[in-house]
């Protein structure tokens, strides 16, 4: 079952910790002090979406069915579990990595693309290239691409697809249930899931870069606090895409032993904090959303 290696209990005792603190922040933090609770909510629940993304790496078990399992309860609401398992795993194939049609998390467009959308469209997606706007209308963005994605995949008779959609709704029975009985008021939950997606995508705004080479595509963010902890070290990118199977609080050490060579190997492509990605780009975009590295029209 186990495949021979060793519990991850530092990952398990973090998925425990994690349900334990989103039940407290629904029920008794919330009765007591709501904006405590609600800050703790949405926490939790990014730090969920997180611990999904260890999971799915084949974390902390050697087992892909008690892992998957840790994480059953989709209290991020949004996005069904295998799915993101699958695009994810299909965005680690670095030779890809940022390519407008192969990386299914690229933000980037063919530039024929973006040749001939509307204004309204080009306005909207530059604003998405801030990190204001990544955070504000990011997650609508990505909730209504994968919704219709999947509902023109699902309609073509993708039953992989309808077997993820159909999971995550089991899973939303005991999480609305839960929600039923707890104190958070339900639209505040809802608030609450989208700014966990908002936190996220400050991980996410810069995690990739266009470069000729795959090798140069991939981040490190150096500084380590709340941010790194939510993120479970996936500011040391770099390191992850390198050994994607690398438990998460393995990275840091692993890039300090090694930080010469990540940041040979990633071209120098680093920040030291997000308090530096704040500053430099909460209202300036970094990329153009035409990949620089494509045929121009």
């Amino acid at each position: 079952m186990f495949e021979g290696r060793e519990i991850e209990w530092p990952t398990l005792a973090l998925v425990a910790l994690c349900y334990g603190v989103w039940m407290l922040a629904t029920t008794v933090l919330y009765a007591i002090f709501p904006l405590l609770g609600f800050v703790v909510l949405v926490l939790a629940i990014t730090l969920h979406s997180s611990l999904q993304h260890e999971v799915l790496h084949g974390h902390p078990f050697g087992s892909r069915a008690l892992n998957e399992a840790l994480v059953f309860f989709p209290i991020g609401l949004a996005y069904p579990y295998g799915r993101f398992r699958d695009l994810h795993l299909a965005h680690h194939r670095d030779e890809f990595l940022t390519d407008p049609y192969d990386d299914p998390e690229s933000n980037f467009l063919d530039p024929k693309v973006w040749a001939v959308l509307p204004r309204w469209k080009r306005v909207m997606l530059c604003a998405n290239n801030t990190l204001l706007g990544r955070m504000l209308i990011g997650p609508a963005l990505s909730v209504i691409a994968l919704v219709k994605g999947d509902t023109r995949a699902i309609l073509a008779g993708d039953r992989a697809i309808l077997r993820d959609w159909v999971l995550h709704l089991a899973g939303m029975v005991p999480v609305t249930l839960w929600l039923r009985a707890a104190e958070v008021p339900w639209w505040l939950y809802l608030i609450a899931a989208y700014l966990g997606l908002s936190i996220l995508k400050i991980r996410t705004f810069l995690e990739h870069r266009a470069h000729e080479m795959a090798r140069g595509r991939s981040v490190v963010v150096e500084g380590q606090g709340l941010m790194s902890f939510l993120f479970l070290n996936n500011s040391f990118h770099v390191v992850h895409h390198a050994k994607p199977k690398v438990a998460w609080y393995r990275l840091p050490a692993l890039y300090a032993e090694n930080r010469e060579e990540y940041l040979r190997r990633n071209d120098g492509y680093r920040y030291g904090s997000y308090g530096e990605i704040f500053r430099k780009y909460l209202f300036r975009t970094k990329d153009p959303v035409p990949h620089p590295l494509r045929p121009q029209g």
